[in-house]
């Protein structure tokens, strides 16, 4: 269906009219106004789909003719729009929290995340943390969702910490932890592992979440003349507590809840201030069964949480079977052929 030039233009003048009222309300870039324009845009979109393919070619064009300083109106973005007046339809009726958050990150939420309740999660955890679209981009990625809101989790927070610290402490615990900057290589020991998170302590801290700060790896602290080593020592700010994270290449097993409440026992006698919190442990296992894990804990009086955790593969899963197998490279050596890679 053609549109007629008076149809058009008034479409035009519209949006025109909008662009200026914000432009004299707020400096443009202002968020809550920005995201106000685009979900009006949109929603002038939506009511004139009827136009075809061209009315966005068109209306992109002469938007930017009117206001050629103003980036953000390509086909591509009106387009956006329309889809983001599509997937908050009640915006202007206080579905708020979008308007909170950079354009870019509305994007990545609407274009990579079909579940209300879970972009609903995503919103809340993005206006909590601060984060950027490149970060975004990767806790969605890496399903921070699945792993962390209805993660399969091994606590005894809610029995050893008062609320609301239990349901604080309960949102440190992902199931797996996701460390996909340590090669995943046969033989790695937990030191290794360690090392490597250390190394880039600062994509550990992303993956244990915010108001965690480094305190060292390999911290001594000595009980009865003894020297003991715990292997990543933090302080997190926003729990105002000291966790402790105790590596393992293996599978749970029960007497590891033993030695971290040991730990955690000497943590709160040295370190611990009395305005802290009680520090908290997490410890970190290859594999880990459930009803184990909850039994190890049941008695334990110390705040301990169990999860796995995950290292990036060598090779990556999809290309494994691409490969030639020993077999066949050792019959191609036989026959003097060139083995394919």
């Amino acid at each position: 269906m053609l549109i007629n030039n008076d149809e058009y233009f008034s479409v035009l003048d519209d949006i025109k009219t909008r662009i200026k009222t914000t432009q004299h309300r707020a400096v443009l870039g202002a968020n809550k106004e920005l995201m106000d324009l685009y979900w009006n845009i949109g929603q002038i979109i939506i009511a004139n789909t009827k136009y075809g393919a061209k009315f966005l070619d068109n209306l992109s064009k002469d938007i930017m003719l009117e206001f050629p300083e103003i980036k953000g109106f390509s086909v591509t973005n009106l387009k956006y729009m329309r889809k983001f007046a599509e997937t908050y339809p009640d915006f202007q009726k206080g579905q708020r929290g979008v308007d909170l958050l950079p354009w870019r990150n509305n994007i990545t939420l609407i274009s990579k995340i079909k579940d209300e309740s879970e972009r609903q999660w995503y919103i809340a955890q993005n206006i909590e943390n601060g984060w950027n679209n490149t970060i975004l981009t990767h806790q969605i990625e890496m399903k921070l969702y699945d792993r962390q809101a209805i993660a399969d989790k091994a606590t005894n927070f809610d029995i050893r910490l008062p609320s609301p610290f239990s349901e604080l402490a309960e949102e440190t615990l992902k199931n797996p932890y996701v460390f996909d900057f340590v090669e995943k290589r046969k033989g790695i020991i937990e030191r290794e592992i360690e090392r490597e998170l250390v190394a880039n302590i600062a994509k550990t801290i992303m993956e244990f979440g915010t108001g965690f700060a480094f305190v060292g790896n390999q911290y001594h602290i000595e009980v009865s003349g003894k020297d003991y080593y715990i292997d990543l020592l933090f302080y997190n700010t926003k729990l105002r507590c000291y966790v402790i994270i105790e590596l393992k290449n293996t599978e749970f097993k029960p007497e590891f809840a033993g030695k971290l409440n040991f730990y955690l026992s000497a943590i709160d006698d040295m370190l611990k201030h009395e305005t802290d919190n009680p520090s908290i442990g997490i410890m970190l296992c290859k594999t880990r069964d459930r009803l184990t894990a909850e039994y190890a804990l049941k008695d334990i009086h110390k705040p301990i949480g169990v999860s796995e955790y995950k290292l990036s593969d060598f090779v990556p899963a999809e290309l494994i079977d691409t490969l030639p197998s020993a077999e066949d490279i050792e019959k191609r050596i036989n026959m003097g052929l060139d083995v394919p890679v």
